[in-house]
């Protein structure tokens, strides 16, 4: 089975006041996501400034239409894609 893992990494220096907000609407859609069977795994590295998310059964491009998505977005400092085929 595929997966995509996706690291999304935030610019933490300038936070806009409604940051707080942001991040309770971001755990809704992942939330949703993960009970639509699409969000896998999500990690957040010890500093809080990425998140790790395993999506699976979608493309690419559905993972990056999905990924623009999230509230957290709009403060991205990176995002990498990496498709995975699941071995065991």
């Amino acid at each position: 089975m595929n997966r995509i893992q996706v690291i999304l990494s935030i610019d933490m220096t300038n936070l806009p006041e409604n940051f707080q907000e942001l991040v309770k609407h971001e755990q809704e859609v992942l939330f949703k996501l993960k009970e639509d069977g699409i969000l896998e795994h999500f990690f957040l590295t010890n500093t809080k400034d990425a998140a790790v998310l395993i999506l699976k059964d979608i493309d690419e491009t559905k993972a990056k239409n999905l990924i623009e998505s999230l509230p957290l977005y709009q403060l991205k400092k990176n995002v990498e894609y990496l498709n995975l085929t699941k071995q065991f």
